[in-house]
């Protein structure tokens, strides 16, 4: 595998845009993703029971269509908790954006174009803005670097930087490429998080095996990550798969396929990673990992519970060594282990330090142990037995920047 520079269109035959259509303030806000050929596809969608309208849609398409060809993404507006209304709204998006494809030589149907939004919770979109804006956006696409990040830009919300990653992978004798972009700060939680994540790639790959991909590949990236405990109604991840590279129909049977499965696993955990980076007001990136567990997903509860607890974050954010907190969130994790036989560590770039071993706490020196949480990124790591299981989970400080930027969020 190569990691290449680039985005959502390093892939072949991927086109994009992102301008400023009018729903936030000065910033970019409007989105599109296009193939030049039909696309097998996938999708993942929150756990919530309250979903946006734009889910329910992608929800369909992923169920009823074989094939799309079109991803549309506004920002600023969440379109959920918006009613009936909200469902049109979302149709008309897509009808809007096949429409204008169409009128551009990018032939489609609105059941081939999936909406998403992100943004503010239970206000309409303003139509009049966006069907302006997809006339627009539509003029412009590119398959350039340069594409592909104004697309990045235009799917933030209250993001701090954009979340890009491109990488490449023989098949065969063909380069296959894998390329992505994703959107996530706050509203961070394991089953899914407050996030948009899109995927495209030129492997001829079927809607099933890639269904099942994403399926598994979430469970060890999204699902893995936590800022502050909350799941959204718009959550969604997308994968698109055009078969433009000229490489050969891959299942789970080719022997290429793990490969293709690690280079795909690594560009959503890479996108999962940058989201707990970027947190909202977050100070500190924040690796658990546990080991000896009895099996790999008792070895993931207990990470995640770690890194969702707020007692634990807060510790972070003061650099405090206090370990009891996170023994005590393993412990209501719901996964089973034994406290007497527990070590913990600490580490970062000033070095590592023990404070429990066998269950049993340890003296260690609280200077030593404060140098190596102050630094930006501090792992922890967690032996809990000497079973199989393993798992990693991702989080970050809780901080008073947290609360300010969500204390004036719509203002």
């Amino acid at each position: 595998m190569k990691i290449l520079e680039g985005g959502i269109t390093a892939a072949t035959g991927f086109l994009a845009n992102g301008i400023a259509c009018g729903l936030k303030k000065r910033k970019k806000d409007l989105a599109l993703v296009v193939s030049e050929g039909p696309c097998t596809f996938a999708g993942s969608f929150t756990t919530n029971l309250v979903k946006a309208a734009p889910v329910l849609w992608d929800q369909s398409l992923v169920r009823t269509q074989e094939t799309v060809r079109a991803i549309l993404i506004n920002s600023g507006n969440a379109n959920a908790c918006t009613g009936e209304q909200g469902s049109r709204d979302t149709r008309s998006m897509a009808s809007l954006a096949a429409l204008s494809l169409t009128e551009r030589n990018l032939g489609t149907t609105a059941n081939e174009v999936l909406v998403c939004s992100t943004g503010v919770i239970g206000v309409p979109l303003p139509m009049e803005i966006i069907e302006k804006g997809i006339g627009q956006i539509t003029k412009n696409l590119k398959a350039t670097k340069e594409a592909a990040f104004d697309a990045a830009q235009a799917i933030c919300t209250t993001d701090t930087f954009t979340k890009e990653v491109a990488v490449e992978v023989m098949i065969g004798d063909k380069a296959v490429r894998i390329g992505g972009m994703a959107k996530g700060s706050g509203m961070i939680h394991p089953n899914m998080a407050t996030m948009l994540s899109f995927i495209t790639t030129d492997a001829k790959v079927s809607k099933k095996s890639l269904q099942a991909l994403l399926g598994e590949s979430v469970v060890d990236s999204y699902n893995m990550i936590s800022v502050d405990g909350d799941t959204s109604t718009n959550d969604t991840v997308l994968v698109l798969a055009n078969a433009q590279s000229g490489a050969p129909l891959i299942h789970e049977e080719s022997p290429e396929w793990d490969s293709f499965k690690e280079a795909f696993l690594f560009v959503h955990t890479a996108l999962a990673k940058a989201i707990v980076r970027d947190g909202e007001g977050a100070g500190k990136f924040i690796e658990v990992t546990v080991t000896g567990a009895m099996d790999k997903a008792s070895a993931q509860g207990l990470a995640r519970s770690v890194v969702s607890s707020n007692l634990v974050k807060a510790a972070f954010f003061g650099s405090d060594a206090n370990w009891g907190r996170i023994l005590c969130a393993m412990g209501y994790s719901g996964s089973a282990f034994d406290p007497n036989t527990v070590d913990l560590s600490f580490s970062s770039e000033k070095g590592s330090i023990d404070v429990l071993l066998g269950g049993q706490p340890i003296a260690f020196d609280e200077k030593k142990a404060k140098s190596i949480l102050l630094e930006r990124e501090v792992m922890v790591h967690a032996k809990v037995g000497d079973g199989p299981g393993t798992g990693t989970a991702w989080g970050c400080d809780l901080s008073y920047e947290y609360v300010r930027i969500n204390g004036d969020y719509r203002s």
